[in-house]
């Protein structure tokens, strides 16, 4: 009995590899970029092996797949991209060793600040309100500060 996967050949696989090349630059993230390149070997490696099956092939294709989009995310995450602006969307972090004065005193270690637009809250010693206070680190969405 034929299937229909019976007769896949490398052209199969280098279309499946521009279609998937598209599909990323329509919808970026790097993940269909390597299914892409996979694809693309596959088509290669049948190309040189032509009698291989389709159930290897498919294999193949998975493997290759999930390899290259996990060495990716590793070797990102030990290089990330230089910026000249790291906090940029860490809204928070921008704050870290700035002054502000207190909108509401801090009691029982916890007390707000008000920065532009915003009221955050803030951890830290005893304060009352108005006080100066320098934020030195961040937890989520708290501030720590201490008094400046």
């Amino acid at each position: 009995m034929e299937t229909l996967f019976q007769h896949i050949n490398h052209w199969h696989w280098w279309s499946l590899a521009i279609v998937l090349l598209i599909l990323e630059a329509v919808v970026p993230g790097f993940f269909f970029l390597w299914m892409g390149i996979s694809a693309g070997v596959m088509g290669a490696v049948l190309l040189l092996v032509p009698g291989l099956a389709w159930e290897y092939q498919v294999l193949g294709f998975a493997v290759l797949s999930v390899a290259s989009i996990v060495a990716w995310r590793a070797w990102f995450g030990r290089n990330p991209t230089p910026t000249d602006q790291p906090a940029l969307n860490r809204r928070g972090e921008q704050y870290v060793g700035r002054v502000f004065t207190l909108s509401e005193g801090i009691v029982d270690g916890a007390g707000k600040i008000r920065v532009d637009d915003s009221t955050w809250k803030v951890v830290g010693e005893e304060c009352p309100a108005g006080a100066r206070v320098r934020v030195t680190s961040v937890d989520g969405v708290i501030l720590k500060v201490e008094r400046a």
